[in-house]
């Protein structure tokens, strides 16, 4: 019993979301700009891919931005960047692009 109480707290503190610090914020937001703004445009209003303002994303969840971000969409140019994202990173720029206003 005292195993699987164990196991229950370690995964539930794999799934607790630790925020990047403050300088990889800073790298994460650079990256939005640079490299998602290749395809969404420098603006996020789109470009080769679609827009990616808060208000293009408006209702839409932000674990499945986290997995797109990840893991890309199949069949699009939409890459994954599993190989140079954390999940928590993915996260952070989910929420930045849903409450990013500028």
């Amino acid at each position: 019993m005292a195993k699987l109480a164990l196991l229950l707290v370690l995964l539930a503190g794999s799934a607790i979301a630790e925020p990047p610090d403050a300088a990889r914020q800073d790298e994460l937001r650079h990256m939005v700009r640079q490299d998602c703004g290749s395809c969404h445009g420098l603006r996020m209003t789109g470009g080769l891919g679609r827009p990616i303002t808060a208000e293009a994303l408006d209702g839409r969840d932000i674990e499945d931005l986290s997995s797109v971000i990840l893991d890309g969409m199949p069949g699009t140019a939409m890459p994954g960047w599993r190989p140079l994202l954390t999940e928590d990173d993915a996260r952070w720029i989910a929420d930045y692009l849903l409450t990013e206003t500028e």
